[in-house]
């Protein structure tokens, strides 16, 4: 093996597993759960417009709901907390502000701002639903992949869960319009080794031009 390949950040990519059996009794503080979050939302975005949104649930009364609402997934209960990774279609009206930000970080200079903003709102504003909620569905999935490898290189385990009941979800938890579900992330500590997966041999599903 090369020493590329044992780097740390292989490592934890290698070592993150799907964990269902967590330790009820092990709780993450919520200001390492901030951090992990603030670190996660350096995935890259379309258009930088961050099309995701969080809710954190560690109440345990809370989480009882939720695992009806999420197929009696046991996971939903005994981790540390659930977070709901919600996307945004109207992500875009974000978009004066974040330009405002990069201008402030010198990022970017006035003038970048000003045609990026006149662009977005041409564009953006005229999509279909469907093609903005495609948008924050792909913006979601590098979020969480991120959240869930910084996660893992501070010792905990995590599982992503795309099966749960997304109109009830919204309903009890009195989403507006423009959020919708994507995604439920377990984050705790193991109380039981994950199971192994294999993957499909990369020649068989890539194709070199």
């Amino acid at each position: 093996m090369s020493t590329r390949t044992e780097s740390s950040l292989y490592k934890v990519m290698t070592e993150r597993k799907s964990v269902r059996v967590y330790d009820p009794n092990f709780k993450i503080p919520k200001e390492e759960l901030e951090e992990m979050l603030k670190l996660a939302t350096t995935a890259p975005s379309s258009s930088n417009l961050q099309a995701w949104n969080f809710i954190v649930i560690q109440d345990q009364e809370v989480k009882k709901e939720l695992r009806a609402i999420a197929n009696n997934q046991a996971q939903v209960e005994t981790s540390s907390a659930i977070i709901a990774v919600l996307g945004n279609v109207d992500a875009y009206k974000n978009v004066e502000k974040i330009y405002t930000q990069n201008v402030e970080e010198g990022y970017m200079d006035e003038s970048v701002k000003e045609r990026s903003i006149a662009n977005t709102y041409k564009v953006y504003p005229n999509a279909p639903v469907e093609a903005r909620m495609n948008i924050a569905s792909y913006d979601a999935g590098l979020v969480s992949m991120q959240l869930m490898l910084i996660a893992k290189e501070r010792g905990y385990d995590t599982i992503p869960m795309g099966g749960f009941d997304k109109v009830k979800f919204a309903e009890r938890f009195d989403l507006p319009e423009h959020l919708f579900p994507i995604v439920l992330i377990a984050v705790g500590k193991a109380a039981a080794p994950a199971f192994g997966t294999s993957r499909l041999p990369i020649e068989e599903v890539t194709r070199f031009i």
